[in-house]
Order: structure tokens, then C-alpha cells, then sequence
């Protein structure tokens, strides 16, 4: 899954001395009760993931479902996968009686926006950001 994050724009953690600190991150947060990490795999290789959490929101009752990853690798991409991804997200965010289930994309990620609307979303926000300190973030196009 780290490659597949990496390809998403995260940092490439694989074979560097970060790498047992993101493992580390990674089992920490398939603890959490308020998130789950969904996986789609063709033949054991891991081919989509997508993770979804669980906030509260002030001023509203019920949580917020938010996809803070989706991704699905190059090669296996139009096959079903993001879709079967999404389609789960939105029943657990269902299950967990969510006022909404919403999630961010990079602004230079135009095919997975159009797969996003193809799927019934709706684009509704900007999001920004501001890098604290001495990080290489955001990605950049590839």
C-alpha cells in the first residue's frame, strides 16, 4: 500500500529510513475505532485502497465520513475497483449514520475528478493548505 500512496503523491517511503516509522503509523491506525482501511486485491497483489474516518462536526448530531485516500493503481484502473472502493465507504459512513461522506483530490488529478461526478459526486470545495516547516509537499504533477 505504501507504493500505492506513493503514487497518490504521499511520500515514498519504500527503502528509505522512514519506512518502519510509516509501517508503524500504518498498524497504529488500523487500531483506531474511528477508521477503517479498505483494500481491493486481484491474485494477493494489492491493486486499490481507500481508508475512511469518522469525525464529528460542530453544529452537527450525526459524523462526518471523509476519505482522506482512494487510490487504485495505473495499470488497474477502469475495472471496478475505485468504484467498489466507493460504494463500500458509503455504506460503513451509511451504517455509522453520517450526515455526509466527502473526500479531497489534487487539483491536477482531472481523471479521477471526472471518475469522482461519473460516480455521483458532487465537486463542492476548495481545499489549501500550508506546509509547516521543511517538507516536499504537494506533489507535483507527474
Amino acid at each position: 500500500m505504501a507504493a500505492l500512496l506513493a503514487d497518490l503523491g504521499r511520500p515514498d517511503v519504500l527503502g528509505s529510513d522512514e519506512e518502519a516509522g510509516a509501517e508503524r503509523v500504518f498498524h497504529d491506525y488500523l487500531e483506531r475505532d474511528d477508521a477503517v482501511a479498505l483494500l481491493v486485491e486481484d491474485d494477493g497483489r494489492v491493486v486499490g485502497f481507500c481508508d475512511v474516518e469518522f469525525r464529528p462536526r460542530l453544529n452537527f448530531v450525526q459524523p462526518q465520513a471523509w476519505i482522506p485516500d482512494l487510490i487504485v493503481s495505473e495499470a488497474d484502473r477502469s475495472r471496478g475497483a475505485g468504484a467498489a472502493l466507493l460504494k463500500r465507504a458509503e455504506k460503513l459512513a451509511v451504517e455509522r449514520n453520517c450526515w455526509s461522506l466527502t473526500l479531497e483530490s489534487a487539483t491536477w488529478r482531472e481523471r479521477a475528478h471526472a471518475f469522482y461526478v461519473r460516480e455521483g459526486w458532487t465537486d463542492s470545495a476548495k481545499s489549501f493548505t500550508k506546509i509547516l516547516g521543511d517538507f516536499p509537499w504537494p506533489p507535483r504533477p507527474r
